[in-house]
């Protein structure tokens, strides 16, 4: 049986191939752009003319060097492969020589297997891990990435001067600007949910972001204006299985920074630009199936099933070290602050925003039963973060763990007494590194994680990120202390 599956799946290899032939002779495509994922979570990319493409590269790959990509290879073990996934073909629509973009996997060429450091190979050990349990066999992944579309953007950093600047024609700031027309209509702080045009200024761009992403085959739902003034935006694509899911992130994300450069704009995910004003997040919905049955849909609270109730308990656990991965920069803590509008109380429950993990209740439906995770932002690996997020909550199920009992009231205006047994995601990336030092051997199972990669993971973020930012004066530190 098993050579007979392995057959079928060449036979089908062979077709999907010779489909991107097709593509190319089709579409009249110049150019063959090679895509894949750092560890930090960025797209990188390399491109061959068109007709140096062979058959051959999607089994045996193209050579590159490893060595000066971010969180990979040293120098002396520099060569790698990149081997294309013929299903995640695309015709690039900004390019402006005609190409066609392919999603790679990489493979080390001396041992011709699957490199541990590809975050893509992280996230398919996830899904076979879960698949090797038993519990399901599927891992649906939606998330809703927010982002700002800003007119301007400038700063600079170096020994004796730090500062940014960022503006928007639409920030409630600019209501007094007289650099040109001011022809009114600005958004104020927090009422950006959501008025029309010409309030909403980036409605059409949104429109435009959209249209790309249909014509790359992304299953678009809905676009609306976010909270925040100055162009905060959010646009909500189709849920998937856990590894198209985070492909999808992938090019969508590459969709509006791109759309967004092409009409003068420029777009972050940043999760907090703007001070005093919502900062953008990517709320996680993940639904596990099996054999065609929605596996979260049951007869306790909120209408979820008991293997919910744990996946929610295992998530709940282990958030502390699982933001190391779902927000993993110093600046997702900007937002990530209590009393404001993040989910930061490591609580569930049914409709209510204010809790970190919410059951949305929009449909009967037990196929629309899923989980809302809502502490992640857009500065996240998918495949990482959406690895861990799947392997913290079957721990949860494999070990049956309680999630206890859901907050139904608005946690912002609890008691102190009521406040003081909910627990809170963690206030840095230095604490949520710390946490993940400790508590990682969820992480591990399956082989899915390794202890070099949560290792190189700490270190990484510990050196490039967290220490560079300690070691510079903060701007506002001078407010404070200048005439101390």
């Amino acid at each position: 049986m098993q050579n007979k599956n392995q057959l079928e799946e060449q036979k089908e290899k062979l077709r999907k191939v010779q489909d991107v032939f097709k593509l190319i002779k089709e579409k009249e495509i110049k150019m063959i752009d090679f895509r894949f994922t750092d560890m930090p979570g960025q797209w990188q990319h390399f491109s061959i003319p068109a007709d140096k493409l062979e058959e051959g590269h999607f089994y045996e790959g193209l050579g590159f060097d490893g060595s000066s990509i971010r969180g990979w290879k040293t120098i002396e073990e520099s060569d790698m492969l990149a081997i294309p996934d013929a299903t995640t073909a695309k015709v690039d629509p900004f390019i402006k020589y005609k190409s066609l973009s392919l999603v790679c996997d990489i493979v080390d060429p001396m041992t011709k297997l699957p490199y541990d450091r590809d975050p893509r190979l992280i996230a398919k050990k996830a899904i076979s891990y879960m698949e090797s349990t038993g519990l399901a066999d599927v891992a649906y992944i939606g998330p809703e990435a927010e982002f700002f579309i800003l007119d301007h953007v400038a700063y600079n950093v170096n020994e004796y001067s730090s500062w940014y600047r960022i503006d928007s024609q639409e920030g409630f700031w600019n209501t007094g600007s007289e650099k040109e027309a001011n022809l009114g209509h600005k958004i104020k702080v927090k009422e950006g949910y959501f008025p029309v045009p010409p309030s909403d200024s980036t409605n059409d761009l949104r429109n435009q972001m959209v249209e790309h992403l249909i014509n790359l085959g992304i299953d678009v739902e809905v676009q609306h204006h976010e909270v925040a003034t100055a162009g905060q935006s959010e646009i909500d694509f189709r849920f998937a299985p856990l590894v198209e899911c985070a492909d999808n992130l992938q090019t969508f994300k590459y969709v509006v920074k791109n759309t967004a450069r092409e009409a003068g704009k420029t777009a972050t995910f940043m999760p907090k630009p703007i001070f005093g004003d919502n900062g953008s997040g990517m709320h996680v919905h993940i639904s596990l199936w099996k054999d065609g049955k929605a596996l979260f849909a049951g007869d306790k609270y909120a209408g979820l099933s008991e293997m919910a109730l744990y996946f929610i308990g295992g998530i709940l656990k282990h958030a502390p070290s699982l933001l190391a991965f779902t927000n993993p920069t110093t600046n997702s803590y900007k937002r990530l602050v209590p009393g404001y509008e993040a989910p930061v109380n490591l609580v569930y429950s049914m409709r209510n925003r204010s809790a970190s993990i919410r059951i949305p209740m929009y449909s009967e439906n037990p196929k629309a039963k899923r989980i809302e995770f809502r502490c992640p932002d857009g500065t996240a690996n998918p495949y990482l973060a959406f690895a861990a997020l799947l392997l913290a909550g079957l721990d949860g199920v494999e070990n049956k763990i309680e999630p206890g009992n859901p907050v139904d009231k608005d946690i912002y205006h609890l008691s102190e007494s009521e406040k003081k047994d909910i627990r809170q995601a963690p206030g840095s990336l230095e604490i949520a590194l710390e946490n993940l030092e400790r508590d990682h051997a969820f992480l591990l199972k399956g082989g899915v994680f390794s202890e070099e990669i949560i290792k190189t993971w700490i270190d990484y973020k510990m050196e490039k990120e967290v220490k560079e930012v300690q070691l510079r004066p903060h701007p506002y530190e001078f407010h404070l202390y200048y005439e101390v």
